[in-house]
Order: structure tokens, then sequence, then C-alpha cells
């Protein structure tokens, strides 16, 4: 579906509107995300934030971190803690990665706790700062001394070191003292935000402290890049994260995807990971948003499975693959299957039972394996076995890549399904799919022609009992039944071509065919497919596809027209045949949809998109800068208003 474009002064009234409702939730979220519990979701903060960034890019809000309570006093830090740029998605990260190519990504675990900058002098601690507004945070330097991690004089194999400076990490409660202590709190996160903010400084013994980054105020820094960075906070005893050095873009990706898999084994949470330069690039660092780093955060849309076993879904004659893997969430539902549409998906992917898969549901709702994860040490691999036969009628299945199906077209199950088709298209609602079943297993329905041919004796049976039958009396059921056949002899071509239940073919990709100048049943059947793949919104498999159905079906179609069983309804002719309209944004006297059956009622045909050859762009907005407006004015396309439409077709 196409989004509605909207009139320029409307639409900046309620951006503006919107904007001040963001600003307002991202201030109230930092507060609470600060200063104890968090009210919503990091994922749903991302929302929030990247939306307002999307309308208001400059916005001061997003300049600013939160700022602690008042209940500590406070102080500068040696390092800004500002925040970091984000892609939620490998497509985000390559488009980052584009403008930022290293020779090698270092990559860290983006820890999921509270920020804490520890202050040296002289190789004694002198005070733990909070995140505070970025700049300047509480001092809750008594609490920090009780947790795990933090060290209060530097050493080096029991040699004081003179450091002089800052060293940044984060306070994470590790998931055992979650358990045990506070599983009353929403996440390990809430309560370490909490317990290190007490004043009587209680509960912050449970707490460790994970560090990541150092700055010396005083001489030289003591390493010349970030890896020797880490190695040299490790040396001084501190705890550090993990670093894992990668060759390329793709190599940062999978091994994000390795980490999504093992990270619900971690004793501590993490949300993503921060890809980094080798180059140690201060002046980056000072900014309020750095550009030489980025966090890649997990997303709640996507998550790391194992296949178990690739089913196959009989749907008419095509069989269609579904991988079943290892349960996972994905945005709040819990997920397990996935179609992997035909044998060539499977090919691409290089999927077999026991790969490790990427499962993504990005705002859709059915899930999808996006990749295969190379795993370092995978485990047994088996190759997915693919039927050769026909479960039905025992045929040699046709696996053209695209698609593996039954070729028979007197296969029982292809049949029935063809029917079922043709009844839901033609909209005979009285003959639901268990009559029709029955009366296919009972070999009174072989063919769409039969259903035509069906009488009110014939369909009593599965109304009456034997008694009543015997009686000679009149099902009503029967009779309302038959008047619903005998109602749908007469269809648009679109319906009647799409009735015929062939793979991928509906009534919308008719009328795309129509209005390539395929206009009638014989035109349609006497196609090729080189033109049906000149034809806008087709190509070569969807050609290949329909031409091939024709076929199989031609005789049928053919006879139910030429025999007066089946009327395909002509085109009323008038104003409107053969010219097309494309309708954008909102109209007064009527709903879109309203204005796309008008046109075809008028024998006209509806776009969705403005394309070479479309007659008209129908909008209210025709002096706006819209992408359709300039594409129409390119196209030397006539751009008429709901008015001039409507005078038209009156």
């Amino acid at each position: 579906m196409e989004l509605f474009d909207v009139d320029d002064a409307r639409k900046k009234s309620d951006d503006s509107k919107r904007i001040k409702e963001l600003e307002k939730l991202i201030k109230r979220y930092q507060d609470s995300y600060y200063n104890g519990e968090a009210e919503v979701s990091d994922a749903e903060f991302d929302r929030l934030w990247d939306e307002l960034r999307s309308l208001d890019p400059e916005n001061k809000i997003l300049q600013k971190v939160g700022a602690d309570s008042g209940n500590f006093p406070k102080y500068r830090h040696v390092m800004p803690m500002g925040s970091q740029e984000k892609a939620a998605s490998p497509e985000e990260f390559m488009s980052w990665a584009n403008k930022h190519v290293y020779d090698e990504y270092l990559v860290e675990y983006k820890l999921d706790g509270a920020s804490l900058e520890l202050q040296y002098e002289v190789g004694d601690l002198v005070r733990a700062v909070t995140r505070g507004d970025g700049e300047i945070g509480d001092v809750i330097t008594p609490n920090a001394q009780k947790m795990s991690g933090v060290q209060k004089t530097l050493s080096d194999n029991g040699k004081k070191v003179s450091f002089t400076g800052g060293i940044r990490g984060e306070v994470i409660m590790t998931h055992e003292v979650h358990k045990k202590y506070y599983s009353d709190k929403a996440n390990c996160r809430n309560a370490a935000n909490g317990l290190m903010k007490r004043k009587d400084g209680e509960g912050s013994e449970n707490l460790s402290v994970i560090v990541y980054d150092v700055w010396s105020t005083q001489g030289e820094q003591p390493y010349s890049d970030e890896e020797e960075k880490l190695l040299w906070l490790k040396k001084l005893g501190f705890n550090t994260v993990p670093l894992y050095i990668a060759k390329s873009v793709q190599d940062v990706i999978d091994y994000r995807a390795s980490v999504m898999e093992m990270r619900k084994d971690l004793d501590y949470d993490i949300d993503g990971l921060v890809i980094k330069e080798r180059k140690v690039n201060h002046e980056d660092s000072l900014r309020n948003r750095p550009d030489r780093q980025i966090a890649f955060k997990f997303s709640l849309e996507e998550a790391v499975s194992i296949v178990r076993k690739v089913e196959w879904n009989e749907s008419g004659a095509t069989y269609t693959p579904v991988a079943i893997f290892d349960a996972v969430d994905l945005n709040g539902t819990t997920v397990q299957r996935a179609s992997l549409a035909n044998p060539n998906t499977i090919k691409n992917l290089g999927l077999q039972i026991g790969s490790h898969v990427v499962v993504v549901k990005r705002g859709e709702i059915i899930p999808k394996i996006e990749r295969v994860v190379a795993e370092e040490k995978p485990g047994p691999l088996f190759p997915v076995d693919m039927p050769s036969k026909c479960g039905t009628c025992g045929s040699e299945l046709v696996n053209e890549g695209t698609r593996l199906y039954c070729p028979n077209k007197n296969c029982s199950k292809r049949i029935l399904h063809q029917l079922l088709k043709w009844v839901a298209v033609a909209d005979i609602r009285d003959l639901g799919e268990t009559l029709v079943t029955a009366l296919f297993n009972d070999g009174k329905l072989k063919s769409i022609s039969d259903l035509y041919s069906l009488t009110e004796e014939n369909l009593s049976p599965y109304f009456l009992n034997q008694e009543s039958l015997l009686q000679d009396k009149k099902s009503l059921g029967a009779q309302k039944v038959y008047a619903s056949i005998q109602a749908h002899r007469e269809l648009s071509l679109s319906k009647y071509v799409a009735g015929f239940d062939i793979e991928g073919i509906g009534e919308t990709v008719v009328e795309k065919l129509m209005a390539g100048g395929f206009s009638t049943l014989e035109a349609i059947l006497n196609a090729t497919e080189e033109q049906i793949a000149a034809v806008y919104g087709f190509a070569d498999l969807m050609a290949h596809t329909l031409v091939q159905g024709l076929a199989e079906n031609r005789a049928e179609m053919e006879a139910l027209v030429s025999g007066g069983v089946i009327t395909i309804r002509q085109s009323t002719g008038g104003l409107l045949e053969g010219k097309s309209f494309c309708f954008t944004g909102e109209l007064v006297s009527m709903k879109r949809a309203d204005a796309q059956n008008l046109v075809k009622s008028k024998g006209g045909f509806v776009k969705t998109s403005v394309v070479k050859g479309l007659s008209y762009l129908v909008t209210n907005d025709t002096s706006s800068g819209s992408s359709k407006n300039k594409k129409a004015a390119e196209l030397g396309i006539p751009v008429i208003n709901e008015k001039e439409f409507l005078d038209m077709i009156s």
C-alpha cells in the first residue's frame, strides 16, 4: 500500500505537534532512566529518539543526555559522556561503514548498565562520577569503592602507577545477583541504577564495574591504540570488555550474529556492540555524538537460532519449504517457523539442517530467515531433503528453482484447490469449502465447468437425510446454493483469469496485464512470455508462470466462454475506456478506494505509481513538490485535481 502525500502546511503543523510530544517523552524517559527505574524498554526509547531525529535532526534534546538527581555533589568529567550513533540492522551498519572505511574494525560489547567515570590523581582514586548530563555528574565515590572491579590504587605487579586522569566503565549487576537479591526489579540495569545512587551506599557491594576507556590529563597516554588501551587497563587489574578485531564489514555482521546467539549465556546484559577504528581519536570522542564509532545494537526484531528441520507445505500444485528452528522471541512474540519460499532460497542461503541462522521480523507479520551464520566450529550439518514425488498422485515433481510443483493437471489435490479458488474469486458465498470438498470426494465435481452443471437434486443429499429424500422433500439449503451458483455466471476478465488458480496470478496482476494492452481473453491467451514480461509490474519469472498456467487451462477457459456457461463482463466503455489513473493524497468527496472502483467501472485502469503511459495523475495539490508530481512532470503526464476528475466522468 502506498503512503498518502499530505498538504505541506498541514504536515508542518502535525510535525511540530509531534516534535513537542517527542521532546516531552524523551526528557521524561531520560530522567527515569538515569534516576532509578526506566519506564520503557531501550528499543522503545530508541524508536522515539530516531523519530525525533528524522523530524528535527538539529533538536537540542538530541545533543543532551539525562541528568542525575540532586542528592549528591557534582563534578565535571575528564571525558565527556555523549551519545553514540546507532545502527539497529546490518543495512544501517553497512551504510555507516561505507562512509567509515577502516583497515580493521575493533568490536567491543556494548554493556547494558550505568556509565561511571573513575577519576585518579597520581594513581589514587579521588572520585567516581556518574553520567549526569554528559559533562557533569553525581559524585558517588564511597559507593563506587564498594563495587567489584574498582581499583582504589593503581598498580602494576605491585608497583604503583602514577596515572592522573579518567577511566570510564559501566556499572553492572550480574544475572546471578539479580536473581538472588533483586528479582523484584524489572532488570539488572534498573536494579544497578537504583543501588549505585543510594545515599547510605547499601547494596553497592553487589555491583561490578567493567571498564573500556581511559584518558590521561598529565603526560603522554599509556597506550598507542584502542587495543593497547584495553590491555593496559587489564594489566592494572580492571575488568575489561572483550575485544574482537574484524577484518571486514561482513566480519562485523557475522560476529554480531554469533554474539546475539550466545549473549543469553553471559553473566551480564549487553544490548549491542561498539564498533571503532584502531586509532585513538580523542578529538572525535569529545563531540556530543562521536562520528568515528557506532553502537551496532541488537534488535528485538532479530534473533539467531538453529534450523532443526524443513517441512514442505502443499498448496495446489506448489510445494513450499518452511524452516522449523529453535523458538526465539521476536518483538514480543515467540517464533519457530519461517517460509523459505522456494528451493532457490535454500540454495542461495546455503542452508542445511543444523545451520545457525538470523531470523528477522522487521515490521513484518511473517518471520524470515535472512542469512546463515558462519560458525567457527559448526555442529553436525545435514542437507535439506527435497521431495521428488507428489504425495497425492505420485507424479515426479518439477523443480524450477523458483518453484517446486506437481505438473499433473489431473492431480486430485490440484483440482480441489482450483475449485476452491474459483468459488472464492467468483464470490459464491453459499458454496462453502466443506460442501465443495464433499462434492469433489463423491465425484460430482471434477472441474470448474461441473460447478455450473449441478442441480438442486445433486445438492439435496448434502442437506437432507435419507428419509426426507424418500419423501421428495425440497431442501432450502440446496435451493440457496444452486441459486448462488447461477447468480455468478458473469465475471470481469480479471476475476475470470484469477479464478483458474495460476500460481501468483490474482486479480490485481491481471488488471496490470489488461492495462498493458491485453484487454481480452483472446489477447491474454495468445500473449508470449516476452510480451508479458515487457508489461509494467511483470518480470520473466511471472511471465513464464502465467503462460504455462494459461496453456494448461486454455481448453476449459475457452469452452466455458464459447459454450455460454460464463460471460466475461465487458467494459461499459464510455469516457475512461483505455485511460489509466493514479491517485495520490486525500480526496474530499470520496475515499480513494471508491474513486479507483469508479475508474474500473467506467472501463479505465488504476495504477499505484506514476509510470510511462499513465493517462492522469489525480491530486488535490497539483502544485506540490511531491515525488509523484515531479515524476508526472518529467514524463509529461497531465496532473488533474479531484473536481476535474469528477467532471471527466460525469
